[in-house]
């Protein structure tokens, strides 16, 4: 439930955006399709519409009575875009199924889970189909893949190239920039998650990769971010599957992770480099064992 109310909230704002800028509302089927989500999801945002004063819903008419305020809003840190949204749904399902190459993938099934549109969730699983993880079979399902040593080297090799320039550009961001207020956050949140470590190492994943997409976002190129998505389903993912030492390589990283946020404070070009190089192999350590442990 809490992952489809994220759905409805995001829906909810976006349907406030339309609101902005007509008088009436399109069809439920119209609305789904131009939001990306199920038609519950549409009548649960139609509902709450009229609840709150904005549109008078009467069967098919949907009148405006008034433009949205900013109060009618939901924060927006409740409101995953949809895309981040599926793709946590997806990661968690093939980490359930024991991601196994072979596992199947229903994208009906996933819609479901997350109470989106399967359009939506079809988009997503195209745009990793192109790396060659998972392989389209007819009626709506998908296959796993798996990963191989190749594939690992190969992905490395591109993340640490982009990395190291993202995490450059990271030290010279100007002063008041907002991304090191959100450090400071992820700083903060990585040492209350090592102070209890014993029992709170499976959280490392999400934290993981909170702290990593902050660097590459510093680049401000948008195909290193896009290709973010791939580094996620993998590294933050598949290690997890071979549970071996997971508290003591969590604490680990974390300890990385610190050593590579204080050097990203410092501004120090070189320090920079060499905290980032040296997570950067740990990482790569990690996820060539999990593939060897695992084949």
């Amino acid at each position: 439930m809490a992952k489809q109310n994220t759905v409805f909230k995001d829906a909810y704002n976006r349907t406030l955006k339309l609101i902005e800028e007509t008088d009436s509302l399109p069809s439920e089927p119209e609305l789904g399709g131009a939001l990306g989500v199920s038609r519950t999801t549409v009548r649960a945002v139609l509902t709450r519409l009229g609840e709150t004063g904005l549109i008078v819903w009467d069967k098919r008419a949907k009148t405006v009575l008034r433009r949205p305020s900013k109060s009618d809003y939901f924060p927006s840190e409740e409101t995953d875009s949809l895309s981040e949204i599926i793709e946590r749904s997806f990661m968690r399902r093939i980490l359930a199924g024991g991601a196994q190459p072979g596992m199947q993938i229903n994208e009906l099934e996933l819609a479901r889970e997350i109470g989106t549109g399967t359009t939506s969730v079809r988009e997503f699983l195209i745009r990793f189909s192109r790396f060659g993880l998972i392989e389209k079979r007819p009626n709506s399902h998908w296959v796993l893949k798996g990963f191989t040593r190749e594939f690992a080297l190969e992905l490395t090799e591109v993340r640490e190239m982009f990395e190291l320039r993202s995490a450059a550009r990271f030290g010279h961001l100007a002063e008041d920039h907002p991304a090191w207020g959100e450090l400071k956050e992820v700083e903060a949140q990585h040492r209350e998650l090592l102070a209890d470590i014993d029992n709170r190492y499976s959280e490392f994943s999400e934290l993981d990769e909170r702290f990593h997409l902050l660097v590459q976002k510093a680049s401000s190129n948008r195909f290193i971010i896009d290709f973010y998505d791939i580094i996620s389903i993998v590294f933050h993912y598949h290690y997890q599957w071979n549970k071996t030492n997971a508290r003591a390589r969590n604490a680990r990283a974390l300890e990385e992770h610190l050593d590579y946020i204080d050097a990203l404070f410092s501004r120090d070009g070189k320090k920079i480099e060499e905290a980032c190089r040296r997570h950067l192999k740990s990482a790569r350590e990690t996820l060539l064992q999990s593939i060897q442990d695992t084949e």
